[in-house]
């Protein structure tokens, strides 16, 4: 799959990249996408080969190690077809019982070493993607931004969708962020914060209640369920929040 490549060409992994691909981490961000439409798959390798996503060197690396045991990044021709897993079986009960249950087997499995660190599985049936992105690839501020870098205006394709903003709360919140006395007293809040994180760690522990784990539930199998929000609710609180 990968073509050989020079040393040279690698690039070590940040000190959060490398901590995200120990073993013992295992951290593998899962991103569920739901279509009104079934999805077509030519038409959606083809979109997936012109993306941003496929320009990006992260998801065009393999990770490998050194002799040393340090993780590098390391140029690689992608192959889109050992990407994408597609389901056309329809999974038992209802979309969003199904879909939780298909991302809780997937919560049990890693994701392969001998290609670049991201999968994305189609469930036909259900009219959604599932993508998969390992952690040390980016947060989720990153892999958003790189989403929205992917889409394209619905009236003009031509252009990158846009993200509304209130130029009365990024103004009022110019004003309350200039001046010495806001910095200084933003400067305490944080300080008294940090003070009062660490007291409450070393000093304060959670009374035992009927939800509570017990040793080593951490490591019990993850349980995906699924919440749905009014879209008019959360804007109504935005809109009554000042500066939201």
């Amino acid at each position: 799959m990968g073509r050989e490549c020079n040393e040279s060409e690698d690039e070590p992994l940040t000190p959060a990249g490398r901590l995200f691909a120990q073993p013992e981490m295992r951290q593998i961000i899962h991103c569920v996408i739901g279509t009104k439409n079934p999805l077509d798959i030519d038409s959606f390798k083809s979109e997936l080969q012109k993306s941003a996503m496929l320009q990006h060197p992260r998801f065009t690396s393999l990770l490998v190690c050194d002799q040393r045991g340090r993780e590098h990044w390391r140029p690689t021709q992608v192959d889109i077809d050992s990407h994408l897993l597609i389901i056309d079986r329809p999974l038992s009960g209802t979309d969003d019982d199904a879909v939780n249950s298909y991302l809780a087997d997937l919560s049990r499995q890693g994701i392969s070493m001998e290609k670049p660190l991201w999968e994305i599985h189609i469930l036909r049936a259900h009219n959604c993607a599932v993508l998969r992105v390992h952690h040390s690839l980016g947060d989720g501020i990153s892999l958003m931004s790189m989403f929205l870098a992917s889409c394209r205006k619905l009236h003009d394709p031509r252009f990158l969708p846009t993200i509304p903003s209130s130029s009365s709360s990024s103004s009022s919140s110019c004003s309350r962020s200039t001046g010495w006395l806001n910095i200084l007293w933003n400067l305490v809040v944080t300080l008294w914060f940090c003070f009062e994180f660490i007291l409450r760690c070393v000093c304060v522990r959670d009374r035992k209640t009927s939800l509570s784990g017990g040793a080593g539930v951490e490591l019990w199998p993850r349980k995906i369920a699924t919440a749905s929000f009014s879209l008019q609710d959360m804007k109504t609180v935005k809109t009554a929040v000042p500066t939201a």
